[in-house]
């Protein structure tokens, strides 16, 4: 069975963040020192800083504009050809790294660990960069996340009280009431239990035209017992 990562979308880029603004700073430099010799130096410098900011809808527009505008011999005697590309290059990539430094010591900067923690299956580090990110910040979203690692380390006491802030705090996942009905369930309180399901049997998720799966196994956990 192959194993599934609990991973949201936001926190997978998080995770892969960091990489691509360093490779945009990268394709950035390759563009400054590839529009130098064709270009004049600050349509150059434009090109460079408009694909740093904006490189999926700029990296292709400057390929074009090469195929059709063709002046690469033009400008072949420019003087010190590598040296203001190695500067501009130290200059983004410098910026970049600085950027990304002070980034991590936000709330940003613990989200992408823990989800980098989660990816490697470390229960423990993951828990303790959400704790960390909601001193920064007292986000409900933050506490649910935190609740559903905890309770994959056991911990159904500490998961439940998360679960319970992230209600309180105005969390809007439908899906939490399963996971506190599942909580409530192993910590032998089955009538409480009960009626989280069937609160989440009143749910939007339930009670659309095409319901949930998992609304049908709660209605199954009802009508065999909750225990």
């Amino acid at each position: 069975m192959t194993p599934r990562i609990n991973i949201s979308a936001g926190e997978l880029f998080e995770l892969i963040r960091p990489a691509a603004l360093i490779l945009s700073a990268l394709i950035s430099t390759w563009v400054f020192a590839s529009a130098r010799r064709r270009f004049p130096f600050y349509v150059a410098l434009l090109w460079a800083v408009a694909t740093l900011l904006f490189l999926p809808i700029v990296l292709p527009l400057y390929v074009i504009a090469v195929l059709i505008w063709r002046r690469s011999e033009s400008r072949s005697h420019l003087r010190w050809p590598i040296i203001m590309p190695l500067i501009y290059a130290a200059a983004v990539l410098g910026g970049t790294l600085f950027y990304l430094r002070q980034e991590r010591r936000g709330v940003d900067a613990h989200l992408a660990q823990a989800a980098y923690a989660k990816v490697r299956g470390n229960h423990r580090e993951a828990i303790a960069q959400y704790q960390a990110a909601l001193v920064e910040s007292d986000d409900p979203h933050i506490h649910k996340l935190l609740a559903i690692e905890l309770s994959a380390m056991n911990y159904w006491t500490e998961a439940l009280g998360e679960f319970r802030l992230a209600q309180r705090g105005g969390e809007p996942d439908d899906l939490m009431l399963v996971h506190i009905a599942g909580l409530l369930n192993v910590l032998n309180q089955p009538n409480q239990a009960r009626l989280e399901y069937e609160r989440f049997l009143t749910s939007s998720m339930c009670t659309q035209q095409l319901p949930d799966e998992r609304c049908e196994l709660a209605r199954k956990r009802l009508a065999v017992g909750v225990n």
